[in-house]
């Protein structure tokens, strides 16, 4: 059974920093990881994504390119979300999601088929 966990948020001031990880089990084979953000009263939004395979290739929305990094540690089966620069506007509840791989480059808007629960991320002072 594939099971996702996701860890790592609070309430950060803007301008700020945190780190969401997401810890996987139950894949065999490699697989394709992403996190998704929604905002009160607002669309789930694909943020980023990244494979476990042995390119690592990720991908970013246009949203936060330059502000958050996506990385893994396959050893841990864990995925993380490294946000900097924080805004107000990346307040929201944040998901990772986790599909087998099928494609070249993974997509941040999915599909994806496995889903965490999620954890809350504000931006606020």
């Amino acid at each position: 059974e594939v099971q996702l966990q996701a860890f790592g948020g609070g309430l950060v001031q803007p301008g700020g920093s945190v780190r969401l990880s997401c810890e996987v089990s139950g894949f065999t084979g490699d697989y394709d990881i992403g996190w998704f953000r929604q905002a009160p009263g607002k669309e789930r939004e694909g943020v980023s994504c990244i494979t476990t395979a042995a390119d690592g290739s990720a991908a970013y929305a246009d949203s936060v390119k330059g502000r958050f990094a996506i990385s893994t540690d396959n050893s841990k089966n864990t995925v993380y979300l490294q946000m900097n620069n924080l805004k107000p506007e990346d307040t929201a509840v944040y998901y990772c999601a986790a599909i087998v791989r099928l494609w070249t480059l993974c997509r941040v808007t999915g599909p994806y088929d496995y889903w965490g629960q999620g954890t809350l991320v504000t931006v606020s002072s």
